[in-house]
């Protein structure tokens, strides 16, 4: 009988780097397009509102840390159900795919608007006479832009996070000469004065913006105005969701570089998106900011102090940025929705056969072609319309927010494993009050039913999506539950192996080689992941198969091969070593002898330690 060796594409880590810049794609890119649309919706006062969406996004990073720190496996899905049940779980990440399917088009088809406009302004520069229809021109890159991901996805998230690590580093470049540019232009321009204060009297809403509010009293009520305000720039904190999918990827030690990532993405975008968004409020002339809309920075660019082909060089790299940034955003909501669909299957509640891994690279292939296929559409139907896309992405947004954190609260008093609580908790009488994760979950239901009402298309669109995918996850669930399936289980690629040699599992010698068999006890696997350093030993973890001695040579069929037993038994491996961060391989050994196979395998490992 053969050696079965297993590999998942769970046991991939990244760094806290590598997790920021997959962040920060999706997030920072909104710079390039939330204060164009905050503006159309609210009027001149919008990039305070911008900067304010961005200072809260700290206490939403509060919200997403202490969740990931109980170590939900599940992500939203299974916070919000093991809160209030699968039924609200359902609807909660039915909203978020939908947030995420809407990341990717309104990124890239801002990145087109960028790209489109630039070459029409170079060709008049030049007399060309030659324009392209900024609107189709976004469509068709984007499309095209989705389908160069969607590869990158197929092959793996190391090579998906490294684009996404090269694209901030040049975004930062950016950003800096900004922030060096923007007050030298004031310096020189003593006149210009700060956009309008956020309070009621400056709120300019349209029609659109008052959705179902138009015509009624709510909109003249100040704190209402305000929080309807305050909805229509919450889009400036897409991409905020991919924390909480990208942890399950962040490398040991898993919690302490989670902090890292979320401290680092916060601060990046209350420079790169609030700070910016003001500067641009306050240079580009009122009667020229009409003109960029879709593509704000472009504008700030064009107006700042110095020499015409100076200012047009820096639009022309900043335009540059925009399409990588912006396009890059697209990898990350392939890697979002990837990851919270992959989560949903494992709980059963959707059918293992989107779960197949690619026999080559080991990724959830069918998801990602499902999530690419859908965001292809999104952006045909969208036909290059940003604020269209804008107005719709802003519904999932907003409800996943609230519904995590509503899980988060009502499980502070199920559960008391938390590693990092959501700060200001004070003690009254002895108990112990989350008003800080109080406080930020009454806010964000305040924008989730503003937003509601508000954004007409949003809602018609966002509900529509979120029933249809709410009816697909309960027919899965329904059908996984008739087969009596077992959840929480990996998917795994099975390598059939003749021997055992170093390079069969990739491990180098002096690795250290962990027995299990019963996964209920695994104190031992437990210790050996806390105390290993993988830059010295890498870790094995392997189970006996027993076989009578007269067994001989014969083929086994693949459930011979691997059992149901021996699946359980290594998704619980799976799950410890995800929490801790670590990689480890797996392998299913026959034996006549289980302790006579556990030495064989350690010798010819060249393994340092047997830990059994």
């Amino acid at each position: 009988t053969k050696v079965v060796v297993a590999t998942t594409v769970a046991l991939s880590f990244i760094s806290f780097w590598r997790a920021a810049a997959v962040v920060l794609s999706d997030l920072a890119s909104s710079a390039f397009y939330a204060g164009g649309i905050a503006e159309q919706a609210v009027g001149k006062s919008a990039p305070w509102f911008i900067l304010g969406v961005m200072l809260f996004s700290f206490a939403v990073r509060s919200v997403y840390m202490e969740s990931s720190s109980m170590f939900v496996r599940g992500g939203v899905y299974v916070v919000v159900r093991d809160a209030m049940g699968p039924f609200v779980a359902r609807i909660s990440v039915s909203s978020l795919i939908f947030d995420y399917i809407l990341t990717g088009p309104i990124s890239v088809v801002s990145a087109g608007q960028y790209l489109g406009r630039l070459l029409n302004e170079i060709s008049d520069l030049s007399h060309l006479g030659l324009h392209a229809p900024p609107n189709a021109f976004a469509a068709v890159f984007g499309v095209v832009v989705t389908i160069y991901f969607w590869w990158s996805n197929i092959k793996g998230i190391h090579e998906s996070s490294g684009k996404a690590l090269r694209i901030m580093q040049i975004t930062t470049v950016m950003v800096v000469a900004f922030l060096i540019w923007c007050p030298i232009t004031l310096l020189l321009a003593p006149s210009v004065k700060l956009p309008p204060a956020p309070i009621p009297r400056n709120l300019q809403f349209t029609a659109e913006s008052l959705g179902w509010f138009n015509g009624t009293i709510w909109p003249q009520i100040g704190a209402i105005a305000v929080v309807i305000a305050f909805g229509h720039s919450l889009l400036s904190m897409s991409g905020f969701e991919t924390l909480a999918q990208v942890y399950r990827e962040i490398a040991y030690p898993k919690l302490k570089n989670l902090r890292y990532t979320g401290n680092l993405v916060c601060i990046y975008a209350v420079v790169s998106t609030g700070v910016i968004t003001i500067f641009a409020g306050m240079i580009i002339p009122d009667q020229f900011r009409k003109e960029y809309v879709d593509n704000l920075l472009g504008g700030l660019a064009m107006h700042l102090a110095g020499p015409p082909l100076l200012r047009l060089a820096f639009h022309m790299f900043v335009v540059v940025v925009g399409v990588l940034i912006l396009s890059g955003a697209v990898n990350t909501s392939m890697i979002g929705a990837n990851g919270v669909m992959n989560r949903v299957a494992e709980d059963g509640v959707l059918l293992d056969w989107f779960r197949k891994p690619q026999r080559r690279f080991g990724t959830t292939y069918r998801i990602i072609n499902l999530i690419a296929a859908l965001q292809i559409a999104t952006i045909a139907l969208s036909r290059g319309d940003v604020y269209l896309l804008g107005e719709a992405y802003a519904f999932g947004v907003v409800w996943s927010f609230f519904l995590k954190s509503v899980g988060v609260l009502v499980l502070r008093y199920h559960r008391h494993d938390q590693e990092y609580k959501v700060p200001f908790n004070p003690r009254i009488g002895g108990k112990e009050i989350p008003v800080g994760l109080v406080v930020t979950t009454l806010i964000l239901f305040l924008v989730a039913i503003a937003n509601l009402f508000s954004k007409r298309i949003a809602t018609i669109y966002g509900v529509s999506f979120t029933v249809v995918l709410f009816v697909i996850f309960t027919i899965s669930e329904r059908i996984n539950a008739r087969k009596h399936k077992k959840t929480g289980l990996e998917e795994f690629n099975l390598d059939m192996r003749a021997e055992i040699t170093p390079e069969t599992v990739h491990a180098r010698s002096g690795c250290v080689l962990v027995a299990v068999r019963d996964y209920s006890h695994m104190a031992h696997l437990h210790n050996v992941l806390e105390k290993t350093n993988l830059r010295r030993h890498d870790i094995v973890v392997m189970t006996v198969r027993p076989v009578s001695t007269g067994a001989g040579e014969y083929e086994l069929s693949n459930q011979q091969l691997f059992s149901d037993y021996e699946k359980e038994l290594l998704s619980r491996v799976v799950t410890m070593a995800e929490k801790e961060g670590k990689t480890v391989d797996l392998i299913v050994v026959p034996g006549v002898d289980p302790f006579d196979a556990m030495v064989q395998t350690a010798a010819k490992l060249k393994a340092s330690r047997l830990v059994t």
